[in-house]
């Protein structure tokens, strides 16, 4: 099967205009790239404008399409709706709002500072916060219809993990907010729907989150029943997929993508595939036996 093998027909994203927040790295360069590929104009942001703008004449060479590089840091509401006029002025209207911006620390969580736990929760919840509601707003005053929403999101997000407390807590507001959303402005012609990945290595993230030699200490893919972590095109196409006009009867709905690991570690018995063959034909020796008595 070839992994990096591409879902949609060419034009599936033709006219739209899409607005992918930490687009100009890792998995939110992936998704801009595969938007391009499909005929949508991409708005990518971050507070790094120099690293912007070689990633948007990098992409542009490499799809034809047209990127808009706007320097903004999403913890600030005021710089999230200058972003939004930008785009606007731009392209003349957005479509899609991609909440990708994300950070995160793995740490024992009494050896965080305040400051840095609200630096994770600014970033992943009050920024997907402001660019939703500032996003949101210009769609409803401007009475524009047939806009999505997309927010990436963790499978933590509902079940908690230690170590990554700020994190798992921002997530789950995220996850919060994409569900109630999806009722409350959908008579607004609104859609809210997410994703929630699991490995899906990058080299910044990935590096920052396990540095040195952790990263072969802990091999992600052999907490994944598929026994292999994620491919960026994967996590690509199910993007394209949820803010196409493809999933117009997707609302409130989170994805997991991520090869079972996650119902790998909820299962209360599933660490009995460390069992070898040898002990589970003693134990069925063992049963039947007492059956037998």
């Amino acid at each position: 099967m070839d992994l990096k093998a591409k879902m949609l027909r060419d034009d599936a994203l033709k006219g739209k205009t899409i607005v992918v927040t930490g687009g100009g790295s890792g998995l939110g360069k992936a998704m801009t790239t595969y938007f391009l590929e499909l005929g949508a104009n991409v708005v990518i942001t971050s507070r790094n404008i120099e690293k912007l703008e070689a990633v948007k004449s990098e992409l542009e060479a490499q799809t034809a399409g047209k990127v808009l590089a706007v320097q903004c840091d999403v913890r600030h509401y005021d710089q999230v709706e200058a972003m939004v006029k930008a785009s606007v002025d731009a392209y003349g209207k957005v479509d899609v709002l991609l909440n990708n911006a994300a950070g995160n620390f793995i740490s024992p969580t009494e050896r965080l500072s305040a400051n840095a736990f609200d630096t994770i929760i600014d970033i992943v919840l009050k920024g997907t916060k402001n660019c939703t509601l500032a996003f949101g707003k210009y769609w409803i005053d401007k009475k524009e219809t047939d806009k999505t929403v997309l927010n990436i999101v963790t499978t933590y997000a509902w079940t908690g993990s230690a170590y990554v407390v700020p994190s798992a807590t921002a997530k789950a507001g995220v996850l919060a907010m994409t569900r109630s959303l999806a009722v409350e402005w959908a008579k607004y012609g609104i859609r809210f729907n997410a994703i929630a990945p699991g490995p899906f290595p990058t080299k910044g993230a990935w590096d920052r989150l396990l540095p040195g030699d952790l990263r072969e200490k802990f091999d992600l893919a052999k907490k994944v029943p598929l026994k292999r972590v994620g491919d960026h095109q994967e996590l690509a196409n199910l993007a394209a997929y949820l803010v196409s006009d493809f999933s117009g009867y997707l609302n409130g709905e989170v994805v997991t993508i991520d090869g079972g690991e996650w119902l790998k570690g909820a299962g209360q018995f599933n660490m009995l595939e460390e069992i070898p063959q040898e002990m589970w034909d003693m134990l069925e020796a063992m049963i039947r036996s007492k059956k037998k008595s």
